[in-house]
């Protein structure tokens, strides 16, 4: 593939155009818009200096409007970002800086502008949406391509070209912190979300830096950038999967690396990943923006390098095109002494100028600071940010059916837990720790009870720490109380704004799954009163909370709701909001029980020894307890209840160019409206190597009217139910598969058996 990929830019570099340095009226040709890109490309690179082509292979923070002189002090560079200012001021100042590139600089090149925008633009006072794991919880990518679009209409105006977005790790190592910025554990959902992800933003002719690239998810312990193991196998069928996906729909001009290393090879400083299978086999066609500080860590961490030159030269020759540290101002000196050919500089300068040129910078690089006011923020983008929070949160238990809340019950209701009263955004978010941003639980209840029912609140002790001497206050105020809601979980904000005391979050992992602090301890506490105990569940990834599953009354998982995240959490609690979320990421019983994924081979969990045993009866698998998870993926209750009625299989029998297509009748046998997540599931019967016990291959959210019936129609390529076999080639097998029909991976209501021929 290599050697393929290396021709094809060795015939490009070669090509010859009439007129190359001038046009027919004089101007160059890079300057002229009706050329072509190759063309412009070629004829700009002829013209420049070697420190201006390696200029474009680095990143340059900007400054304040007034500093842009002594910053890039004539020169311009391939990329910059600003993360600090408020929306119109970074507007007024890009487009000050790309005036300057245009008439400042010897060749006028224009540079690409990024920012961090996985939940809206990290510019502050810019639209807060759900974090990505409330985006995936959804299960709706229409929904989120209109996030992203309304995101993409912010970044638009205040002239960002790039978001460093989304993410496609694989949440399968939950101790990890940065769980919260994935769409999950399944490889199929991540593609499905994060190709509307980037197809919202390019709308606007911005382009997404899909990462980590790969299987950056799933590191040693769960510490951020260790090693993560695994073999050929499951890098192509788990963890490639999602970049496959987006690259093929979506062929964004960006592709970030990643800090750490698969089966001992560090990413970044390797040709095989970041060039024979980035670009040889998945079609990548853009350049590869470096996380930041992986080229120096190939040195500093991973000791693969012993200098600073050699890992810039091993990482440029790997692939990474443009770097965000110190390393890559070596490569002038190390092509002047014959250390490294000119041809891998025009290669990735190439990739850089041809993104420039494709995104139309070099013709209309500017934002429009004029439109700020009236596009960031505006009314009808938090509305949205509401309406994803409204359909990510997940109802996992409601005893009784105690939710919704009849008001009339209630005189009073006891608020209480650490994240009662605090908006929690996750990383990546331009707000700090303590932000008075947005709507908190207590805000939000208040808002919609008003003065119907009187709230007390008490936090009861904080996220992280051992102070136990709050509970009693949070006792008194619950036994005063005929209604108790605790708000329990974890914290973590933007790692660049203080990242005090987080227990999430990127660097932030847990070695223990169970609840940081002495929070069960409150919940305990407050269960001992005798009042019905409704728990809100705030947080950046699943915890082992069996507890909390026995003995609350009911229990509504949140995974960072954006700014309104309050206001949505009591419209559910009150009966405003039907909830419809689905479980992206499985619940552990204990930390000791994860991995607990779905998708397992079947060997993982069935096992030919005794049964799982109990505390109170010690067994053989495991001797206390079962290797099953608390709650599973796609799992989710409603205020409605749902039949399903019946499942059609179009053909039982196919051929591998065929499309299986399943028609489900759906019914909601409630009084209410409400949504529901039809999931289509496959397992391969009998496979050459080993199969996953489920794969995730089609859903459908749906609305359905109370008392009504509708039919969803799911399609799954038989080309998708394919292997990689013991030679490392992707096959479909001939055999049978059992499709799976169902409201949760546990839950299948319907069995249909096909045969591929």
């Amino acid at each position: 593939m290599k050697t393929v990929f290396f021709a094809t830019i060795g015939v490009l570099s070669t090509l010859t155009f009439s007129g190359y340095a001038q046009t027919n009226a004089g101007k160059a040709l890079y300057k002229d818009k009706t050329a072509s890109v190759p063309a412009r490309v070629e004829d700009l690179l002829e013209r420049m200096t070697l420190k201006e082509k390696i200029l474009q292979l680095q990143n340059r923070g900007s400054g304040r409007a007034d500093e842009i002189d002594r910053i890039f002090n004539g020169e311009s560079w391939g990329c910059t970002h600003e993360m600090g200012m408020r929306a119109i001021d970074c507007a007024k100042m890009y487009q000050r800086l790309q005036q300057y590139m245009a008439t400042k600089t010897r060749l006028g090149i224009p540079i690409l502008t990024a920012a961090e925008g996985i939940e809206g633009v990290l510019q502050n006072e810019c639209t807060i949406f759900p974090q990505a794991l409330a985006q995936g919880s959804t299960f709706n990518p229409a929904l989120i391509r209109r996030m992203t679009e309304a995101a993409g209409e912010e970044a638009r105006v205040i002239g960002i070209h790039q978001i460093l977005s989304p993410v496609l790790d694989i949440a399968r190592e939950l101790r990890w912190g940065r769980i919260e910025e994935t769409y999950g554990e399944d490889p199929y959902l991540i593609g499905e979300m994060a190709t509307a992800f980037v197809s919202g933003y390019q709308k606007h002719n911005i382009t997404c830096t899909p990462k980590h690239f790969v299987a950056h998810g799933s590191p040693s312990g769960g510490l951020n950038c260790a090693n993560v193991s695994g073999g050929e196998r499951e890098l192509r069928s788990i963890y490639m999967y999602p970049f496959k996906r987006v690259i093929a729909a979506t062929q964004p001009w960006s592709v970030m690396s990643c800090y750490s290393a698969y089966d001992g090879l560090a990413v970044t400083g390797s040709a095989y990943y970041m060039t024979d299978i980035l670009r040889g086999e998945l079609g990548f066609r853009g350049y590869v923006y470096s996380d930041w500080g992986s080229v120096d860590r190939l040195q500093s961490f991973h000791h693969q390098a012993a200098t600073q030159e050699e890992a810039a030269k091993i990482a440029l020759t790997a692939g990474v095109d443009l770097n965000i540290d110190g390393a890559y101002t070596k490569l002038e000196a190390l092509v002047q002494s014959g250390q490294l050919e000119m041809r891998y500089i025009d290669q990735a300068v190439r990739r850089v100028l041809t993104t420039k040129f494709s995104l139309g910078l070099f013709d209309a690089p500017y934002g429009d600071s004029t439109k700020v006011a009236k596009v960031v923020r505006s009314a009808d983008k938090v509305a949205l940010s509401k309406e994803v929070a409204d359909e990510s949160a997940v109802l996992l238990k409601n005893s009784n059916n105690i939710l919704p809340l009849d008001l009339a019950k209630y005189k009073s209701i006891a608020v209480l837990g650490p994240n009662s009263n605090q908006t929690v955004f996750g990383d990546y978010s331009w707000t700090g720790p303590d932000t008075k941003e947005g709507v908190t639980l207590l805000k939000g209840l208040q808002d919609v009870v008003g003065n119907k029912v009187t709230l007390r609140h008490v936090e009861g002790c904080d996220w992280w720490s051992q102070d136990r001497s709050r509970i009693p206050d949070a006792v008194k105020a619950a036994q005063a109380s005929d209604l108790v809601i605790v708000a329990i979980g974890t914290r973590s904000t933007y790692l660049g704004r203080s990242a005090k005391n987080s227990t999430a979050g990127e660097g932030f992992g847990l070695s223990s799954l169970e609840l940081p602090g002495v929070q069960a301890e409150l919940l305990q506490a407050v269960k001992a009163t005798g009042k019905p105990m409704v728990v809100v569940f705030i947080s950046g990834k699943p915890l082992a909370m069996p507890w909390v599953k026995d003995h609350a009354d009911a229990v509504v998982a949140q995974w960072y709701g954006g700014e309104m995240q309050g206001r949505t959490m009591a419209d559910i609690l009150v009966g405003r909001v039907n909830p419809s979320g689905k479980l992206n990421v499985s619940f552990p019983r204990s930390t000791g029980n994860t991995p607990c994924y779905y998708n397992h081979y079947v060997t993982d969990r069935e096992s030919p020894f005794d049964q799982p045993g109990t505390p109170e009866q010690p067994r053989g698998h495991y001797i206390f307890d079962t290797p099953e998870p608390l709650w599973n993926f796609g799992y989710g209750l409603s205020y409605s209840s749902f039949r399903y009625l019946r499942c059609v299989s179009r053909d039982s029998l196919l051929a591998s160019t065929d499309t299986v297509r399943i028609n489900v009748e759906l019914e909601n046998t409630s009084p209410r409206d409400g949504k529901e997540v039809v999931q289509l599931y496959v397992r391969d019967k009998v496979s050459s190597v080993a199969t996953p016990v489920q794969q995730l291959k089609a859903f459908q959210k749906v609305l359905v009217k109370a008392g009504r019936r509708v039919t969803v129609t799911l399609k799954v390529p038989v080309s998708e139910l394919g292997l990689y076999n013991d030679r490392m080639r992707y096959v479909v097998e001939p055999g049978e598969f059992d499709i799976q029909i169902g409201s949760a991976s546990d839950q299948i209501h319907f069995h249909k058996t096909i045969v591929v021929h």
